[in-house]
């Protein structure tokens, strides 16, 4: 009888219903750089020199699970401002401009004398993005193994830019970086273009925290977030800083304000007959940033429907495949709305300034937590010194970017705002009328049949409280 309760219990513990554990430290590691290097370091380095106005400057600008804590911190209504923005505009405008990167440099070698038509860029990028959804849906051993083999073959597509780039200054060429060319400025420097350049370039590194949101499916999270986050952001500072070293060995600022395709024209230039290699590797490079975008983006959709901000359809998996179908394919019909909206350089000003809006938001609800509940157990401390620094060049950026571009900041915050009826009348509305509720639980109904999905069920392991001896300081 003993043994068939344990069998039993076996049984029912790998049966049960959850998000897997299926992203180890390499993987973890795989999804910060695939995200953060997508197709901003193909196609930020012309805006960073367009609003720096100088080779050296933009060089120095390039140096350099929000949600959950923000409603905790600070309640539903800021938690969902956050999500709403996120879920509205951030990450649809993020993989929008990532799959028309890939799209365009796909396209480019059959338009080299013109841009690839409108329609052409728009139809690939969708077909590309929904690829990705069928594939995120189906698995998450697949998602994670595509965006493995993809970091590496991006990692490979910079350092062959960086190394062709070494040689050409080891010949002696690097005239746009010599100090006395590299700060000669093509406009009057601002703080405001300064504030920008910064805007442009932080796209370029946006993701950094998504390995957030998937915590529930990292191996031994508490060691493996922290290490991943430890490789994974100075390799990807180090290889940024070094692949514009490399353009500017090769091109003039004016040539690089002039290309649409950043790498392809570099390629042009110093590879020869094997040119076509840098459109081929960007293509690779941001797919498998848009299967990252997707994959962590969904979780956050999933996340927010779990604590009922969303509808909770949202917050199911597949019965077999344990993936948040409904999620990735809201977050599919989202990017695909936005993909026929703005200009590329437009839509990058306009995610960054809501992505450092929330960004500051966080830090500034964990330096409150800091000092309102200190005796709390922290897995990972850093010195007070970080944050206060972040929060103060965050103000700087943020107000001098909402001087510079009224427009583009005011719009981000009027969108953002929008939430605040949806917040009232969806989640803090708890007695609605029964012929509302009855329409949710048939759509709920529909949707759960549809997909073939259910409510996770809660793993005991994810529920224990973390121990002091576990801390680390």
């Amino acid at each position: 009888i003993t043994e068939k309760k344990k069998k039993d219990k076996n049984s029912s513990k790998n049966d049960r219903v959850t998000l897997k554990k299926e992203i180890g430290l390499l993987s973890a590691c795989a999804i910060i750089i695939g995200n953060i290097i997508g197709s901003g370091i193909f196609i930020s380095p012309k805006g960073v020199l367009e609003h720096a106005g100088s080779v050296g400057l933009s060089l120095i600008v390039w140096s350099g699970g929000d949600y959950s804590y923000v409603t905790e911190i600070f309640g539903g209504l800021v938690g969902f401002l956050l999500l709403w923005s996120a879920v509205l505009i951030m990450y649809p405008t993020t993989l929008a401009v990532i799959a028309l990167t890939f799209s365009n440099y796909v396209l480019q070698p059959a338009f080299q004398n013109c841009l690839p038509p409108f329609i052409a860029t728009r139809l690939l990028a969708t077909i590309c993005i929904l690829f990705l959804t069928w594939v995120n849906c189906s698995s998450v051993r697949w998602a994670t193994r595509i965006q493995d083999v993809f970091t590496v073959g991006k990692l490979l597509a910079l350092v062959l830019i960086i190394v062709v780039g070494l040689v050409q200054i080891c010949r002696g060429h690097y005239d746009a970086l010599r100090p006395s060319v590299a700060f000669e400025f093509s406009q009057d420097p601002s703080v405001g273009q300064i504030a920008l350049a910064f805007l442009q370039a932080s796209f370029a590194y946006s993701g950094w925290n998504f390995l957030n949101y998937v915590t529930e499916e990292i191996v031994e999270p508490r060691k493996n977030l922290p290490r991943a986050i430890y490789i994974s952001i100075p390799l990807v500072t180090l290889v940024y800083t070094m692949t514009n070293i490399a353009y500017f060995s090769s091109m003039t600022p004016e040539e690089l304000l002039a290309s649409n395709a950043v790498a392809v024209t570099f390629g042009e230039k110093l590879l020869g007959m094997f040119s076509w290699v840098m459109p081929i590797s960007v293509a690779l490079s941001t797919f498998g940033g848009i299967n990252g975008y997707l994959f962590t983006s969904s979780r956050l959709c999933f996340s927010g429907a779990r604590e009922g901000h969303l509808p909770y359809l949202l917050a199911m998996i597949h019965l077999k495949n344990c993936t948040p179908i409904p999620a990735l394919l809201v977050c599919c019909m989202a990017t695909i709305v936005i993909l026929c909206i703005g200009e590329t350089h437009n839509l990058i000003n306009y995610v960054s300034f809501i992505n450092y809006l929330s960004y500051g938001v966080t830090i500034a609800g964990l330096l409150y937590l800091r000092k309102k509940r200190p005796n709390l157990v922290r897995p990972i401390k850093v010195s007070m010194l970080i944050p206060i620094t972040y929060l103060i060049f965050w103000a700087v950026l943020l107000g001098f970017s909402l001087y510079s571009e009224p427009v583009v900041c005011g719009l981000g915050m009027v969108i953002m705002l929008t939430g605040v009826p949806v917040y009232f009348v969806g989640v803090q509305w708890k007695n609605k009328p029964k012929c509302v509720d009855m329409l949710v639980e048939r759509v709920t109904y529909m949707g759960q049949k549809v997909c073939y999905v259910v409510f996770p069920q809660e793993d005991p392991s994810e529920t224990e409280p973390l121990t002091a001896s576990k801390a680390i300081d």
